[in-house]
């Protein structure tokens, strides 16, 4: 083989690799994908002021391309037998929170604390013992929706009568070693509605 097919090998295989590293960067979409969260939270449907059920967890949110996405919202669905509910209002942050309205979500991840509210429209709910479903699901600006997690939870019937006092909440953490979560109730008031917080704030 001559020098000047080298040549012309040698400059094919930098062109197909300049084509796949450009479609990597700017036209793979990719998909948006949340780490297994490392604690998740059910509070108490308050007394005293304190706001309705909520779900919170930690977790890092990350995409799959180098071209991100933009998250435009979030939302947990619980599942416990036959009962659904959508929690569907989405307050996250680090130190500070903000009413979801939109977040860019890169390659490198993005690491924060998410709050799952109940609109105020008169819905209630009740955290009853029993196996939990839980789904979390991201739409994006394009319209899209996926589903970006689903894992189970136990709440047992000492957990969930402690919920009713309003005094203690139940926190799940996630177990590498045996590959699920292990509640406990933390008997402390829970922690003030994200969207009084808010609210405060702007005041």
């Amino acid at each position: 083989m001559g020098a000047s097919t080298w040549s012309i090998v040698i400059a094919s295989v930098s062109l197909l690799i300049s084509g796949i590293t450009m479609w990597l960067t700017l036209f793979h979409r990719g998909r948006i994908r949340m780490t297994q969260p490392t604690v998740v939270y059910f509070a108490p449907d308050g007394s005293g002021g304190e706001g309705g059920p909520k779900v919170y967890m930690r977790t890092l949110l990350y995409s799959t391309s180098r071209r991100g996405h933009i998250v435009e919202s979030m939302f947990v669905r619980l599942r416990r037998g036959e009962s659904v509910q959508t929690f569907n209002v989405w307050v996250y942050g680090e130190g500070t929170l903000a009413r979801g309205s939109g977040v860019f979500v890169g390659h490198d991840g993005v690491a924060c604390n998410h709050h799952f509210m109940l609109p105020r429209d008169g819905t209630r709910y009740e955290f009853l013992a029993g196996d939990y479903l839980v789904e979390v699901y991201a739409s994006t600006v394009n319209g899209r929706r996926a589903l970006l997690q689903r894992f189970s939870l136990i709440l047992a019937q000492d957990q969930a009568a402690a919920l009713t006092a309003g005094d203690c909440g139940v926190f799940f953490d996630w177990g590498p070693d045996s590959n699920r979560y292990h509640a406990h109730v933390r008997k402390q008031p829970p922690p003030k509605d994200p969207l009084d917080l808010l609210m405060s704030k702007l005041a």
